[in-house]
């Protein structure tokens, strides 16, 4: 029970990565909210299932935020984790992005505002909020879900892979920021196309089996919660804390 006695956010929980991250945590003992902008029902699901808390909230909007981290903090006194992992994908801007590229100056401009809105402002916006009530309790760990470099500079995936990568240059810079901090703050990563629902519906199924399970994701992002990563900080991927967990994660 790595966890027990803590308060975990995270946000996308409802599926992919974000529930895989939430079911380990819960496992390990922590208090978990589920967060969601839209699909209530799924968080729902998670949370009745791990025995959580769901909550609806938009992390582009910060009314939303606002009465997100105002309840958690009425309701459990505390935020000890916060995991940045609500994003907005590829399929927002070119649904067949996967195997028929579109060349940027073919984007909507308003799927583009929204994936950057989400992924990179989101992230600060929730940030900002929960790390003063961290810093208060002298404690703390933020995870930012990220992508590989190849991701970031393939052709077609304009905006998420600018957005990443934007999300990557923050993180390094915040974490340098709370170095002098109880608060840490990592990066994850599961080093490749994991099957989440970002991948579009048209994808070939066979394809879709060699996709990596987002459950890899569960072991470090525990290890990375936990009391055991007091000194890790700033880390960029997965493979960073593999050697530690001893998870097999790649």
């Amino acid at each position: 029970m790595k966890l027990e006695g803590k308060v975990a956010l995270v946000t996308g929980g409802g599926r992919g990565i974000g529930k895989a991250i939430a079911t380990a945590y819960r496992q390990e003992g922590a208090t978990v909210v589920v967060v969601a902008a839209k699909q209530k029902a799924e968080i729902d699901e998670v949370a009745s299932r791990i025995g959580g808390i769901a909550l609806v909230a938009d992390v582009s909007k910060p009314a939303d935020i606002k009465v997100l981290v105002d309840t958690v903090v009425s309701r459990f006194g505390r935020i000890d984790i916060l995991v940045n992992n609500a994003a907005r994908g590829m399929r927002f801007v070119n649904e067949d992005f996967m195997t028929t590229p579109k060349p940027f100056w073919e984007a909507d401009p308003d799927a583009w505002r929204m994936v950057i809105d989400t992924n990179v402002s989101g992230v600060f916006l929730l940030t900002r909020a929960v790390v003063p009530h961290m810093l208060r309790q002298g404690w703390g760990r933020i995870i930012n879900i990220s992508i590989n470099h190849e991701t970031m500079e393939r052709k077609g995936f304009t905006p998420y892979g600018p957005s990443k990568a934007a999300l990557e240059s923050m993180s390094t810079i915040w974490a340098q920021e709370l170095a002098s901090t109880r608060v840490t703050l990592n990066m994850l990563l599961p080093g490749g196309a994991t099957n989440t629902g970002m991948i579009p519906d048209s994808f070939p199924e066979p394809k879709r089996k060699e996709l990596i399970d987002p459950a890899v994701m569960g072991p470090p992002a525990v290890f990375l919660a936990s009391d055991e990563a007091d000194n890790v900080n700033g880390q960029v991927s997965a493979k960073a804390v593999v050697s530690i967990v001893g998870s097999g994660v790649d």
